[in-house]
């Protein structure tokens, strides 16, 4: 299977549990829930993602023509240090390219493989860290893992209160909220920061890269 991947660099992971990690960003070209399309962002089902996933022609991106050939790339990002070998595969939606042959080769270069994913399709076993982002709308059929990562307030239809009760009954290790970053981010920093303080197993996340200028 061959890959396409629209961005891969060295930095630092700026939200969640492993925030201030060293880690690889491998970003996979294409999403289920949007085409990433201004002009179909309308009609999406995700409506708010900032994140530009079209194509393959960003720093580090490319088409692969096997997982060997990502892995290695992956490697040369990290650098030869041999500690500590940790990459996020993120999107767009990650799941819809990542295959065994991948989670094999990533692993055989001694990386503990994380995935950002929309929890639409079934993560792959082998990923050692599970952060979900679910997405309004949308179904989620992946609802365990490590991190439960729900951007709010959502715009439009976003997610009520009772949406919100329902997630924490996932079997998640942590639950997070992440204010959404858009024209009214001071409103929602304080909504977020009020729905934590109501309901105290949710734990509030930041973007910290954006704040310290790391892509």
């Amino acid at each position: 299977m061959s890959y396409a991947v629209k961005e891969m660099f060295l930095t630092l992971q700026g939200e969640g549990v492993q925030a201030g990690r060293r880690a690889v960003f491998l970003r996979f070209a294409g999403c289920n829930l949007w085409s990433g399309r201004e002009q179909d962002r309308a009609s999406a089902v995700c409506r708010f993602c900032d994140t530009d996933f079209v194509g393959t022609d960003g720093l580090g991106g490319g088409r692969f023509a096997d997982a060997r050939d990502l892995a290695d790339a992956a490697l040369r990002f990290w650098g030869e240090r041999t500690e500590g070998r940790y990459i996020v595969l993120t999107g767009g939606e990650p799941m819809l390219q990542i295959d065994d042959a991948l989670i094999d080769a990533l692993h055989g270069h001694g990386f503990t493989i994380a995935i950002e994913s929309n929890g639409t399709i079934p993560v792959h076993p082998g990923i050692d860290w599970v952060c979900i982002s679910p997405k309004a709308g949308s179904d989620v059929v992946q609802r365990s893992g490590d991190e439960l990562k729900l951007v709010w307030p959502q715009p439009g239809a976003g997610h009520s209160l009772a949406d919100v009760a329902e997630m924490e009954a996932w079997a998640f290790a942590h639950h997070l909220i992440q204010p959404l970053d858009d024209a009214r981010a001071a409103d929602n920093a304080r909504a977020a920061v009020d729905l934590v303080m109501d309901r105290p197993v949710w734990r509030l996340t930041v973007q910290a890269h954006k704040y310290l200028g790391l892509r």
